[in-house]
């Protein structure tokens, strides 16, 4: 039924940028709020960012002027600017929509 794929994840250095998309199928996309949360090996599953239907954005402090969560409903596609990315910032990050989640992308941050 519902499918969410994540795409862009993959090794950067430290200071650099990526940007991950989500790409939802199966759901009415545009009347839910989307979420990006990461995951580390031996870690709890953490949001990141948040995106409401009509825009409204919250991040966790960590990330807060580094990444972007938007939307563009046309195509049914989430994504998650990362700038100024640091070591702590690895993790699979995964899209979540109405509690449907994707299986993750990896993002590795590492010189």
């Amino acid at each position: 039924q519902v499918q969410l794929v994540e795409s862009g994840g993959g090794l950067v250095q430290p200071g650099g940028s990526l940007n991950l998309s989500c790409t939802v199928s199966g759901s009415a996309f545009r009347l839910y709020t989307l979420i990006w949360a990461r995951q580390s090996p031996g870690k709890q599953r953490e949001w990141v960012a948040t995106i409401t239907r009509r825009g409204i954005t919250n991040y966790m402090d960590s990330v807060q002027g580094r990444f972007t969560i938007s939307r563009d409903d046309a195509k049914s596609t989430g994504y998650l600017q990362m700038n100024n990315l640091r070591p702590d910032d690895t993790a699979v990050y995964y899209c979540g929509l109405n509690h449907d989640w994707g299986q993750g992308t990896q993002v590795t941050v590492s010189s």
